[in-house]
């Protein structure tokens, strides 16, 4: 469906089951339905922070283990 279509077109291209249901909401139900599309989008975005803030503690363990075992590896040879 086109962004910028007027909206008797726009209601013409959608199914005819889609339409029905337009119709029969009121003011309120479309302020619900916008507020539920912003709370939706806020939890996609705090979803992909949370799973790139574990991906970077995880990375974070995993260097660190690295450097303490090379760390340990370095001081067994040097001191003989």
């Amino acid at each position: 469906m086109k962004d910028q279509a007027e909206p008797v077109r726009a209601m013409a291209e959608l199914p005819e089951a889609t339409r029905e249901f337009l119709a029969r909401l009121r003011p309120e139900d479309l302020q619900t339905l916008e507020n539920g599309l912003r709370l939706i989008n806020s939890v996609l975005t705090v979803g992909k922070f949370v799973k790139w803030l574990v991906v970077g503690i995880l990375g974070l363990v995993v260097g660190v283990q690295m450097f303490w075992d090379s760390v340990v590896k370095l001081y067994g040879w040097v001191r003989g």
